[in-house]
């Protein structure tokens, strides 16, 4: 906490003003003399005021809370490749826009300082591990699901001389998920 001086702005300004400049500055004051419930801006700082929405000029995408089995609902605002906050979703069934402290703190999977960028790849018949950055491991795993899939999708089945809609890829399984981390594995 800052120690005021008399040759601090605002130590001068206080003592330059009369005692009721001082004391009709007061919110309560103000709301007294307003007849506000002392709720609205009665009540704020300049400050206060003058802060904005953080969310201002940023994009929204839904998301679901990776934490625990809930699946709570997210609103991921970004802005320029970067998260600028993680809030509950209104529109989600499960939490209706609340989150725990964890779910609250989901940004920080993304920002933290510590987080890991870096994974951990074993050539196949090598003996070492290598490091490789994110992306890079992130685009492997995507070419090798999509040449996977081209080479053993199935779009149709045969039973009983007809053919039915299949749209089936044995060659790839998934065990895993935002609902699925903590309590199910």
């Amino acid at each position: 906490m800052p120690h005021w001086t008399a040759t601090d702005d605002w130590a001068q300004e206080n003592s330059r003003m009369s005692l009721m400049e001082r004391l009709s500055r007061w919110p309560l004051i103000e709301q007294l003399r307003s007849g506000a419930d002392g709720s609205g801006r009665e009540v704020m700082s300049d400050v206060t005021r003058a802060l904005e929405p953080r969310n201002t000029g940023t994009e929204v995408a839904r998301s679901v809370c990776p934490f625990c089995a809930v699946g709570c609902g997210q609103l991921i605002f970004h802005r320029a490749g970067r998260v600028v906050s993680v809030e509950g979703d209104p529109a989600s069934p499960i939490s209706e826009g609340h989150l725990c402290p964890k779910g609250a703190a989901t940004q920080e999977l993304l920002t933290h300082g510590a987080r890991a960028t870096r994974v951990k790849y074993r050539a196949p018949g090598a003996a070492a591990w290598s490091e490789l950055d994110l992306e890079t491991a992130m685009d492997m795993v995507a070419e090798r699901v999509w040449t996977s899939r081209e080479r053993h999708f199935e779009e149709r089945r045969e039973e009983n001389e007809e053919s039915l809609p299949l749209m089936q890829c044995r060659s790839i399984a998934h065990l895993g998920g935002g609902t699925i981390d903590k309590e199910k594995n």
